[in-house]
């Protein structure tokens, strides 16, 4: 039994490190935690109201993925995303969910792709409820989860990772001005021509989506430039001082 009990401790520790990764992604999204600043994980733990070791854990974790760099004595920092990756990962992306976008219209049924409706709506709802944590896990759900239904599973890890380096951050100002309801609102265009099986019609509207997406990177790094970026604390994240 007790073998047993400390299998169960090493698993309530790895959730609790996948879970505060999940949030630190949260944070870097929204850009709570701000591009080429060090946050130690003592720090990140005192706001998240626990112990050091799964933050650092955590960060090893986005380490990994790109999302930050470890800093000797001092922390990690968070990498910055300069326009030339941004409009790699558009290229990448394009390259990618363009064509599959076609291919999945021509292949699934109405019934995989109906199934995605209630996805694309709560992004939507979340946009108009300025709700940018849950917009982005939506937007996050609906474009890997339509993928998926390729059956390519490599395809929808790479595409997961591109959408991990490229984060989004900086959308705070954008989502003031209610500029993320027209993207929210295509996702719901693709999966009406994708139901009614207009290949090219989809092809083109993720086209379309892709480079309305990385206008609001653009546009969404500008406005963070000298203002603070996130709403969900009062001080920047664990930041190092």
């Amino acid at each position: 039994m007790g073998h047993l009990k400390q299998r169960n401790l090493i698993t309530a520790r790895e959730r609790l490190r996948d879970q505060v990764a999940h949030a630190l992604r949260a944070a870097l999204i929204s850009g709570e935690l701000r591009p080429g600043e060090v946050y130690s994980a003592p720090g990140l733990a005192e706001d998240f109201g626990i112990s050091a070791t799964p933050v650092r854990e955590a960060m090893l974790d986005l380490a990994r993925e790109g999302l930050v760099e470890p800093v000797r004595n001092k922390g990690f920092r968070v990498t910055e995303v300069n326009e030339r990756d941004l409009d790699q990962y558009t290229e990448i992306r394009t390259l990618i969910e363009v064509p599959m976008v076609g291919r999945i219209t021509r292949s699934a049924s109405v019934e995989d792709l109906q199934a995605l409706r209630p996805v694309a709506e709560e992004i939507v709802r979340a946009a108009c409820d300025h709700d940018l944590i849950g917009y982005l896990e939506a937007d996050r759900q609906f474009h890997l989860s339509l993928l998926a239904l390729a059956g390519n599973d490599r395809l929808v890890e790479t595409v997961g990772d591109l959408r991990k380096r490229s984060r989004l951050y900086g959308l705070t100002a954008l989502d003031e001005r209610d500029q993320l309801i027209p993207s929210a609102e295509e996702h719901i265009e693709l999966l009406d021509l994708m139901v009614a099986g207009d290949a090219k019609g989809a092809e083109k509207c993720m086209a379309r989506h892709l480079g309305h997406v990385r206008s609001l990177w653009a546009e969404g790094a500008q406005e963070k430039e000298g203002r603070p970026a996130g709403r969900a604390t009062g001080r920047r994240l664990g930041a190092t001082r």
